[in-house]
Order: structure tokens, then sequence, then C-alpha cells
């Protein structure tokens, strides 16, 4: 059934580990995402071999990233996260497993897993292995944990994120049980650090079910834990930016130098004419597109307007800095910052035309 399908480098690396001996089988991401008809390049492999057999097995391939019983190795420039079947026996922070202990059954490896979607594997002649009924979970489109959903939330609260992640790209249901315990454990999101409630984040907020995503934040009351402002009037954008800029939490994520300017520079615009040409000249189109979709304004509009600008930035001026000392017979100076900034502002007001002559005779007249 999935032979045809698969992608030939990693089936040859889930045959070196079973050409050694050992079991090993893609999870996960892949075997879901192939079940589904969706590409996937998340190559996750579980094995009863041991950090210490892999490295005998893929020598130099290994990547120096040992944690938890897993290892990462680069085959054909393609990343496989290799993980030896385990128990996570104690968990730290409602997040992390600091204590496992290895096993050999694939069946109790998957049992420690998030959600039943993700316990399906393909061994290494292509046949798909669904211990936990992930198939039929998928089939009736619903995300269900492995096992109690209380005990699976409280243990790692990420899990919360990661489902509503799950339930808004694939545009499936939370089953009930797991709504409960989301419900029961949401506070635990508090603790959880900004980078990777970001990251969870930025995928529901970007996927073009965010609607569906943010409606599940809002019925199961998170955004007060995630510290989400202004959620119930958010406007969703095709622009991961825009969505974040309404939110009001600039302060309190994990936005970088560009991010941030683009969120000020939205908040900004929010509050001012969009089609004014200076503000169309200062905040540029990509900002003013995302205050467009905000804002309900015609993007062509917002488009047409801006490509209506005499100039775009000040390097469009069609005089250049040594035309102007020539022009004045001057050696440049702080004069000339002036006399372009003075340009700048009639070019962008349609005061001038952003012609040679025209600026030449406008220079002659106010500057000589």
């Amino acid at each position: 059934m999935y032979g045809d399908n698969m992608n030939e480098t990693a089936l040859k690396v889930l045959k070196k580990i079973t050409g050694c001996g050992y079991l090993a089988y893609l999870v996960g991401g892949y075997p879901r995402d192939l079940y589904i008809g969706k590409n996937s390049i998340d190559f996750d492999i579980c094995t009863n071999a041991t950090p210490k057999e892999l490295k005998k097995i893929f020598g130099n391939s290994i990547l120096p990233t040992e944690q938890y019983g897993s290892v990462t190795i680069l085959s054909n420039n393609m990343r496989f996260e290799i993980t030896t079947f385990r128990k996570d026996i104690k968990y730290i922070n409602n997040r992390k497993p600091v204590e496992i202990e290895y096993i050999d059954t694939l069946e109790d490896d998957l049992k420690r897993r998030d959600f039943t979607m993700n316990t399906m594997c393909i061994d290494s002649n292509g046949n798909l292995i669904d211990l936990l009924n992930g198939k039929e979970d998928i089939n009736n489109k619903i995300i269900k944990t492995v096992g109690d959903s209380f005990y699976k939330i409280y243990e790692d609260s990420l899990r919360i994120l990661r489902a509503i992640r799950f339930a808004t790209v694939l545009n499936f249901k939370l089953d009930e049980n797991l709504k409960e315990a989301i419900k029961k454990y949401k506070y635990l999101l508090k603790s959880l650090s900004y980078y990777r409630k970001k990251e969870e984040l930025d995928k529901i907020f970007s996927s073009p079910n965010a609607d569906y995503g943010i409606t599940l934040i809002k019925n199961l009351g998170l955004d007060q834990e995630l510290e989400l402002s202004n959620l119930d009037n958010l406007v969703p954008t095709t622009y991961l930016i825009g969505i974040w800029a309404q939110l009001d939490c600039v302060d309190k994520y994990n936005f970088n130098n560009v991010e941030k300017d683009s969120i000020i520079k939205i908040n900004e615009l929010m509050n001012k004419d969009l089609l004014n040409y200076n503000n169309l000249y200062k905040y540029g189109l990509y900002i003013s597109t995302i205050v467009s979709e905000i804002q309900g304004i015609d993007k062509r509009l917002v488009n047409e307007c801006y490509n209506n600008l005499y100039i775009q930035n000040k390097t469009d001026i069609k005089i250049e800095a040594k035309e102007i000392c020539e022009l004045l017979n001057r050696k440049p100076g702080k004069f000339l910052k002036e006399i372009f900034n003075d340009l700048e502002y009639k070019l962008v007001n349609k005061f001038l035309q952003n012609d040679k002559d025209v600026l030449k005779q406008y220079i002659l007249e106010n500057y000589k």
C-alpha cells in the first residue's frame, strides 16, 4: 500500500537498521501525513537499537546531538531523528522528560506518545502498522490522546497547543475528554516558555484555517493564559505579523527586531489615514497592505495609490548629489541633506514632478 509512495532514502535508513538485526519504524508525522495524503519531511524513526548501537551502524552520519535516547543522522541531505524504544519515567515542569527507560516493544513505546494519529508506523517494507487506532481517528477527523487525556496534558502542557494546532491545520475536532483536560490544566500554559508558545501559535495563525484555531483558543478559555489581548476583535490576515500586531503582546513574546518594527509600524498606521500619500510613502506597501486587510480596505486600491506615488524611496529621486553640487558650484556638505529632504517632501505630495530638468530648476530657484 505504501511502498510505491515511500521516500526511498527513508526506506534505506530503515533497512540499514533492520539489516543489523534491530527493529525500526518510521513513526509520527510522516506516516500520518502520508495516510492523509500530504507531503511530509518529518522523518522520525523509532527502534530498539540504542544510541550506542546506532553510532556503530551509521558512523560519521550521526550528528553530535544525542539527548533522551535520541540521535540525529543525515542521509542524502535529509535529517532523521532516531529514538530508542523507551518509557518516559519522570517529567519536569510539566514539559520535559528527565528520566527514561529503554524498552523492547514498539507498542509500549507508542503508548508514551501524545495523540493516536501520531502513533501510526511504517516498516522497512512500506507496510502501515496501526496498533492504537490512529487510522480510525484520522478517518473520523478527531484528535484523541493516547490513553488518559488528563494525564497526558498534565504530563506535557505543550500538548494543549499541539492539539489546537493539529485541529486547525487538519480541520479536525478535539475529543471531548481532551477538551476537558485542556480546560482543567490550561493554567500550565503560563509556565510554558514564550518561545514554544509562539512556535505553535505561529503555525495556528498562519494556517488558512486560522479562524477555527482562534475560535478553539477562545472557546477553551486559553486567551488569558496565553496573554493574548483583543482576541475577540481579531481580524485574521494573510500575513502572520498582521495577526500578532493586533494582540498587544509585543513585549511578552519572542519577536525579532524586524517583527517588532513591523508590529510597531502596523499599529501606528492603524491610527492614520492609510491612503494619504505621506503615510503610504513612509510605511511602504507591505505594512500598508497588512493594515488594509485589518481595516477592510480594498488592497487593489492601496496598491494603485502606492504605485501612483512619484517616488517610493529617496533613491527614486531623479537627481544625484554630485549633480546638485555641480549645479550650485558647491562642495558636498550638510546642505545636500536639506535639499533631498525638501525634494522628497515635494515629490511625495506631488508638488513637484520627478523630472531632472524640473528638479534642477527648483533647486536653482530655491538654493542658489
